[in-house]
């Protein structure tokens, strides 16, 4: 009950993969709630990473109904040799203990040398990952996080905001996005991005089954990097509080949320 699939794969004829933060959902679209509509981010892909997009949509499917359509219709021959930046598929679950999402996201942050940028709808890291943002802060690298104003849970809200206060006072900067639900999932650090499904909590790193897409390429580092900034125009920045000015209830309620923050 506790396993949940929170991967978005779409696959087709096994030449074009999307994968990304959007939901099929009517709530979340623009079509439907206008200027209400989640804000998000999406990949298109085509060439060789669209297998493995393929590939764990059929372990997925294989797993819940026995078997896996085989055919060559699934699989089709490539035209022409791969070209374009390299891209690498990450799939992690709690089938598997090697976290692959977690891993990369602690690696890149620890290996910082200019900039760490973060958006994501739910921010509740655990102490690896905390950690590591706060070292890079300390030694000079640019880190910001962009996570929504109220996120569609009032228990993640307040388990996050218990964080930010450790790591603005240690040179992070935190914005609140305001305008809409934010619910992309990006990572930027120097000239390498990760676009997925998974949140900067222990539940997207170790109780979901994901799925990320790692970009090595340093124009689309920009682009996303370009994206973040955009959105800063929709933001307010984070500033230190004292403990006169936040109502007991308040404290109360996210320290709470925090001793929660494994389970969410």
């Amino acid at each position: 009950m506790n396993f949940r699939t929170h991967r978005k794969i779409v696959v087709c004829d096994g030449r074009i993969g999307f994968t990304g933060g959007i939901n099929i959902c009517d709530d979340q679209a623009a079509a439907v709630t206008g200027d209400r509509a989640w804000r998000d981010t999406h990949l298109r892909i085509e060439g060789p990473p669209v297998g493995d997009l393929q590939l764990a949509f059929l372990e997925d499917w294989h797993f819940a109904t026995g078997s896996a359509p085989c055919t060559r219709d699934y699989f089709p021959e490539r035209d022409a040799p791969a070209t374009g930046p390299w891209v690498q598929i990450l799939a992690s679950g709690p089938d598997e203990d090697s976290y692959a999402i977690e891993k990369f996201c602690f690696a890149a942050i620890a290996g910082a040398q200019r900039r760490v940028l973060i958006t994501t709808p739910y921010f509740v890291p655990n102490e690896p990952l905390l950690l590591a943002l706060m070292t890079a802060a300390q030694r000079g690298v640019g880190v910001q996080i962009l996570v929504p104003q109220r996120s569609d849970s009032r228990l993640v809200t307040a388990a996050a905001r218990s964080y930010f206060e450790e790591l603005v006072r240690v040179g992070v900067r935190v914005h609140e996005y305001a305008s809409s639900m934010l619910h992309a999932k990006t990572l930027v650090v120097d000239d390498v991005a990760l676009v997925g499904t998974a949140n900067m909590d222990n539940r997207s790193f170790r109780l979901n089954f994901e799925l990320a897409a790692a970009l090595f390429d340093a124009g689309l580092a920009e682009l996303l990097a370009e994206t973040f900034r955009a959105d800063l125009q929709h933001a307010v920045e984070y500033r230190l509080r004292t403990a006169r000015r936040t109502p007991v209830w308040q404290r109360m309620s996210e320290a709470t949320a925090r001793l929660l923050s494994p389970l969410l």
